[in-house]
């Protein structure tokens, strides 16, 4: 069996550093089009959640958007709007039960790779029926998300970027994004030609395909990850990387800041330290941990 990772693992070093980038929300503008247009649509349909659909809105759009949550994995995320809805007060009193994803959370806890490819192997091997209605929920999203989203830009100052990158660095993308709608939307604003690989969930997490690209050849100050949510901090800090945040809802200051002042800083040995420091305490305050609702129910 083929290794979806190998691409990764072959890779050849041909510069001094490693640039890995996120794609939706860092790169593309594509989260708030993906997840309110494709998402939560095929959530409420799939899951049979009209009934609750108002407060799936804000729970999906919590978790996915507006949250530390942010760009994780659709499978994890769909697990934490349920969890989300199980507990908010307006659910219960409607007397609504919500679904039980047990399965699906054995599953998460077993796989890294969490994409389509593993999760139909799943659904043969056990035949169980949640993990078949989330196989179906998620092929929904992916039709949808290729109906739907086109025409969405790279944001300001990404092309210049990352001519500006290949200068210095090898350049990967790392993303919980389906492979398919990466190649589809890289390909689509001809900047594909940068990256040497574009590594969507089928992959592994975004902490196993930096360390897969990283294998023995960089050194941890030369590797940076540029993303727009608290899980890319974390998987560049898994591999002792250092990071460069694109705040959400400030990606166009956040990308002519990184092309006019941190790359120059990441080349010359300037960034880690005090001005990543500052940069991801920046980015900390962006997101909230607590949704509104709950926030609002405190007296």
């Amino acid at each position: 069996m083929i290794n979806p990772a190998q691409q990764l693992i072959d890779m050849k070093k041909e510069n001094d550093f490693l640039i890995c980038i996120d794609s939706d929300g860092c790169a593309f503008d594509t989260m708030e089009v993906k997840h309110k247009e494709c998402f939560i649509p095929n959530i409420i349909n799939e899951w049979d959640l009209q009934a609750i659909s108002k407060y799936v809105r804000e729970a999906a759009e919590f978790v996915n958007l507006y949250s530390k949550w942010r760009g994780i994995n659709r499978f994890p995320a769909i697990i934490n709007v349920m969890d989300l809805l199980a507990d908010r007060e307006e659910v219960k009193k409607r007397g609504f039960k919500v679904p039980n994803l047990g399965p699906l959370r054995k599953w998460i806890e077993g796989e890294t790779k969490l994409g389509n490819p593993a999760l139909e192997t799943e659904v043969r091997r056990t035949g169980d029926p949640l993990l078949a209605k989330t196989l179906k929920w998620s092929k929904a999203v992916n039709d949808t998300v290729a109906k739907i989203v086109r025409g969405v830009p790279p944001f300001p100052f990404i092309r210049e970027s990352l001519e500006k990158m290949l200068e210095y660095a090898d350049i990967i993308v790392v993303s919980a994004t389906p492979g398919e709608a990466l190649i589809r939307e890289w390909e689509e604003h001809d900047i594909s030609k940068y990256v040497k690989v574009l590594a969507g969930q089928e992959m592994g997490t975004k902490a196993e395909c930096i360390h897969f690209a990283i294998g023995a050849e960089y050194e941890n100050e030369k590797v940076l990850m540029i993303g727009d949510a608290p899980g890319d901090l974390k998987a560049a800090r898994t591999n002792n990387a250092l990071f460069y945040p694109i705040n959400p809802g400030n990606e166009d200051d956040s990308w002519e800041r990184f092309y006019s002042e941190a790359l120059d800083k990441f080349i010359n040995g300037q960034y880690a330290g005090a001005y990543e420091e500052k940069l991801i305490a920046e980015f900390d305050k962006y997101l909230p941990s607590t949704p509104p609702w709950k926030k609002s129910s405190v007296k």
